[in-house]
């Protein structure tokens, strides 16, 4: 029904979109895909879902409970230790997720030395069969799956890789956002007044996008340790430069229309002419390039951690995988994983942008 409220001119770019069969189904699973990784806490996580204890109803995704409330005496629970599951279920019950590990679990009963392979215990009682300490034991309780191995430190590979797609999917969306939205203001900005305006701002853009971002990421990481939101900043303020020269051309080809002229002669504001008459041109070009961006900018943090320069160490890292992978060549499912996971995303967007691209080619639309 939704298309019905569409122009004939999107009707028809939506059809085309459509007809890409290898885009259109992209899209679907890359969004599915994206969904399932933002519910990592309840899919992968060492803390139950939801959680009953004498008649109170407990949240251990979301609140952090003190140990003491089940007759501990740490200022937060492990719900691993068989003690404090035992003690919950025999007062209430528990809900876990279906894989009981989180990004930063390290698993202490693995049967070989870090990186373990995979392994695969489908009941209790199985898990419980191999320990004479039967119920004590914290594997009788938390389970003992690790679907796709451990990384070199012990942690379960299925949720470092569903935690790390969450992570590098999210940046990546924020820093092609924040990008756009800079770079497509620059590139108005220099296309509608062109003259010294664009001179000067072309020649800062040749001098700031030579700048080398890969050594000045190495100098900062020698004084500061990167976190999320620093990492995205620092590529936000050398990434924004992509768009420019687009809108740039998009304002100057239609700056001279003769609706732009009647809209200046009525007595319209620069700045409500460039939003309302000249940004939806430059958008349709725009848009044409966001995949692209999106999986640009998934490869910059995945290289970035894989040389050690991203991330802090210990955070879910897709190019922390694949450096793992590099140097536990004895464990190839580290970097086997690691690899399937980062091509099929990259697989995804590439195609995304593809069927993008085809939707809103002029050739097409106008035929």
């Amino acid at each position: 029904m939704a298309l019905f409220h569409l122009s004939r001119l999107n009707q028809k770019r939506w059809s085309l979109f459509t007809r890409h069969r290898r885009g259109f189904w992209s899209l679907w699973i890359f969004i599915a895909l994206t969904v399932l990784s933002w519910l990592a806490p309840v899919i992968a996580n060492d803390r139950p879902i939801l959680a009953s204890y004498k008649g109170e109803l407990l949240f251990p995704t979301l609140v952090d409970y003190p140990e003491a409330k089940f007759g501990g005496f740490l200022a937060q629970t492990d719900y691993r230790n068989p003690l404090n599951t035992d003690e919950i279920a025999a007062n209430g019950w528990l809900i876990w997720p279906p894989i009981r590990y989180s990004y930063d679990t390290v698993n202490l009963e693995l049967p070989r030395p870090a990186p373990s392979p995979p392994a695969f215990k489908l009941t209790r009682e199985e898990v419980c069969a191999k320990y004479p300490q039967g119920g004590a034991d914290p594997q009788c309780v938390a389970g003992n799956m690790n679907w796709l191995g451990t990384d070199d430190q012990g942690r379960d590979v299925v949720a470092r890789l569903i935690w790390g797609f969450r992570l590098s999917v999210t940046f990546g969306l924020i820093l092609a956002l924040l990008s756009s939205i800079i770079g497509v203001a620059a590139g108005a900005v220099q296309g509608y007044f062109g003259g010294w305006t664009d001179l000067l701002f072309q020649r800062f853009i040749d001098i700031w996008s030579s700048m080398p971002t890969l050594y000045l990421l190495i100098i900062l990481s020698a004084f500061i340790t990167p976190n999320f939101w620093l990492l995205l900043l620092i590529l936000v303020l050398f990434s924004w430069t992509s768009l420019v020269g687009v809108v740039r051309a998009e304002f100057l080809r239609a700056r001279n229309f003769e609706y732009v002229r009647a809209a200046k002669a009525l007595g319209l504001s620069d700045t409500k002419i460039m939003i309302k008459h000249l940004l939806p041109n430059a958008v349709v070009s725009t848009i044409t390039f966001l995949p692209f961006i999106v999986s640009a900018s998934v490869t910059t943090l995945t290289a970035l951690d894989f040389l050690g320069f991203g991330l802090p160490p210990g955070s879910p890292s897709l190019g922390e995988l694949l450096a793992q992978g590099k140097n536990n060549l004895q464990a190839p499912w580290l970097g086997i994983t690691g690899f399937l996971v980062t091509s099929v995303m990259l697989t995804l967007l590439v195609f995304i942008g593809e069927a993008v691209r085809d939707a809103l080619d002029p050739r097409k639309t106008f035929t």
